[in-house]
């Protein structure tokens, strides 16, 4: 998707991706990860998610990455969060306490940048991005994460003939392509979640997966 997509989807208030509550997946799952108190956690297209705010109450300190600057204006404005702002190269930084969040190109970001991460999370990153792009960006994730980096993903797998993403379907197949030669993989949960997305059902998708996947970079 071009960088005016997201920006007019964000102007416009089309934002049914944005959850108003923490990801279930990531309560349950999070905890499993081995990471020590005060890991950095990186949360690309993070959007204004809460996931943030309950990540950064766990001791980590977050590093968002937001195309949108109107998005991340917002996550701290209704957090009643004030934050310093600088500039790194092509981004603008906004950080308050243990929160971080970049607005730029996430394709922008450097290794050096990413060098202290020490796990990812990601629930609506690749889903966000059509074919190519979803190549693009794991490879760049191949390329700047460390090994012993540890992550969790979620992802939508439906008839994608059915329904135009964004959010795009990604199979099991497809996760395994793009990372399986950089992380292991274990599914933590999957689940049909049709009966919660009435525009899928509306569009007559009869089955719309939800998967958690544990990521270890090898």
């Amino acid at each position: 998707m071009e960088p005016e997509f997201w920006h007019d989807r964000w102007a416009n208030n089309q934002i049914g991706f944005h959850q108003s509550d923490i990801n279930p997946y990531l309560l349950r799952h999070w905890p499993s990860l081995t990471l020590a108190h005060g890991a950095q956690v990186l949360v690309p297209l993070c959007g204004k998610s809460l996931d943030l705010i309950w990540l950064a109450s766990l001791g980590h300190r977050v590093l968002g990455v937001e195309l949108s600057e109107q998005a991340v204006q917002t996550f701290f404005s209704e957090q009643g969060l004030h934050p310093r702002i600088h500039q790194h190269g092509v981004f603008t930084v906004y950080q308050a306490g243990l929160i971080e969040v970049w607005c730029g190109d996430f394709f922008a970001l450097d290794a050096e940048v990413l060098a202290d991460c020490a796990a990812l999370y990601d629930r609506a990153a690749l889903i966000a991005l059509p074919p190519l792009m979803r190549a693009r960006y794991a490879a760049h994730l191949n390329r700047c994460l460390r090994a012993g980096c540890e992550g969790l993903l979620i992802t939508l797998d439906y008839d994608q003939t059915l329904k135009a993403g964004p959010p795009f379907a990604v199979t099991q197949d497809e996760v395994r392509v793009l990372l399986a030669s950089h992380w292991t993989l274990q599914v933590l949960e999957e689940r049909d979640i049709l009966d919660e997305s009435w525009k899928f059902v509306q569009d007559g998708v009869p089955r719309l997966d939800e998967r958690a996947y544990r990521l270890t970079r090898v």
